[in-house]
């Protein structure tokens, strides 16, 4: 019960998303792409691909 409401609303967003016509600022995407890129993770992975990730440093100790 009460589901009615919420429903329809959820199929009216879904509608207009899927039917109307978006414009895409593709500049602007690919500006906020390129910035996040600077500083992201896998840069700093990169340099580290000679480290075990599931290395703790306690290998020699347990031998």
């Amino acid at each position: 019960m009460g589901r009615g409401r919420a429903k329809a609303k959820q199929t009216k967003v879904a509608r207009e998303l899927k039917y109307s016509s978006h414009e895409t600022d593709f500049d602007a995407l690919q500006r906020e792409l390129s910035s996040n890129s600077s500083g992201s993770h896998y840069e700093e992975s990169a340099d580290s691909d000679d480290q075990d990730p599931y290395d703790d440093g306690y290998d020699e100790y347990r031998r």
